[in-house]
């Protein structure tokens, strides 16, 4: 069996899989660090600002944020005004908050350095928001969100499918009733009755951990199946049968004789599944029911995008939370095919 660290060393070896591994990278690590990032807080509301175009940097001995003025408040019409910019400071004093969640700190990657200017990297929304502050913080959650319920879900897979594949019998009979149960039930209809169910049980802080819940619930029983296939395959394996035959209890011999040896099927699984569990927050979101203000996610933002002056009056700066989540999927899409091919036996052979 592959160790991990090569099976990842050869993986960033290849173009896609750097360029993919890289882009995630960087996502992720901006959203841990997005306090650092964001020039502003998530709220922070300027309503003499509202739908404000993205602030042009202009190099006048210094990097500097173009001023502009609105000049037509009923279509939100803003203008660059001629010879006036603002000093941008890199790491700068802004907003205070604790880096990590360890150190109190008010530096931020760029600030504007005059209280009259705006500095709006992806403009502003209706409310006269930050885009770029909204989306750096909401990807906390679009991201890891994946994290999160795709553990849940390969370890619930694992002990459903890995137990009926090993014991048969009526433990494997009554897993695969349940499994198939759950496999006949539609998605999107058991998504939306499980949200109505505990919505009112959850305050929206804590809507965060309702949606990795119901989608790590939706998604186990397909991985369960899988896994159920494998472990039967490797049950009859002849060192499973030398370690029952030293008398090696069913769980140790799933944990370190199994379980091994689905590593490398759970960690492209994984991969490959993760953009499910970004694309669905982002569909509960944007139909009202998933993550819900004050907080942001990648599919709330893009659910406030959906009105028409929007669209009429081309603020394309408010579909930015799209892009980002067309990258991400596509990132570990690109990425997981990339690991399914350094793991494939047939393809090492080609």
């Amino acid at each position: 069996m592959t160790s991990l660290g090569n099976i990842f060393k050869t993986t960033f070896r290849r173009p896609l899989g750097a360029f993919s591994g890289g882009l995630l990278l960087l996502l992720y690590l901006s959203a841990i660090f997005a306090e650092l990032i964001a020039p502003a807080p998530t709220n922070a509301q300027d309503l003499e600002r509202t739908y404000h175009p993205p602030t042009k940097i202009v190099w006048d001995g210094g990097l500097r944020v173009q001023a502009y003025e609105l000049v037509d408040p009923s279509a939100a019409s803003y203008a660059a005004i001629e010879g006036e910019s603002y000093p941008l400071r890199f790491m700068g004093h802004g907003f205070e908050y604790r880096l990590l969640g360890l150190f109190k700190t008010d530096r931020h990657l760029l600030v504007c350095d005059d209280p009259k200017g705006a500095f709006y990297l992806l403009g502003s929304d209706s409310t006269g928001r930050d885009v770029f502050s909204r989306l750096v913080f909401g990807s906390r959650v679009s991201l890891f969100i994946g994290l999160l319920g795709i553990t849940i879900t390969m370890v619930r897979g694992f002990l459903v499918g890995g137990l009926s594949g090993y014991f048969g019998g009526r433990t494997d009979f009554v897993a695969m009733r349940i499994v198939e149960f759950m496999m006949a039930v539609p998605g999107l209809y058991l998504l939306l009755a499980l949200r109505a169910a505990l919505a009112p049980h959850f305050a929206s802080d804590q809507m965060f951990f309702v949606i990795v819940i119901i989608l790590a619930f939706i998604g186990w029983a397909g991985t369960a199946r899988i896994l159920r296939g494998m472990a039967l395959s490797i049950r009859q394996q002849a060192f499973v049968m030398a370690a029952e035959s030293m008398g090696q209890g069913p769980l140790t011999i799933l944990r370190k004789h199994v379980l091994p040896n689905l590593l490398s099927y759970l960690l492209v699984a994984a991969t490959l599944s993760i953009p499910g569990y970004v694309l669905g927050e982002a569909a509960l979101s944007f139909l009202g029911l998933g993550i819900q203000e004050p907080s942001a996610s990648w599919g709330l933002m893009l659910s406030e995008a959906q009105n028409v002056k929007v669209f009429y009056l081309n603020f394309w700066w408010l579909l930015s939370p799209g892009l980002a989540i067309f990258l991400t999927v596509i990132a570990y899409n690109v990425f997981g095919d990339v690991l399914r091919d350094v793991v494939d036996p047939r393809s090492q052979k080609r």
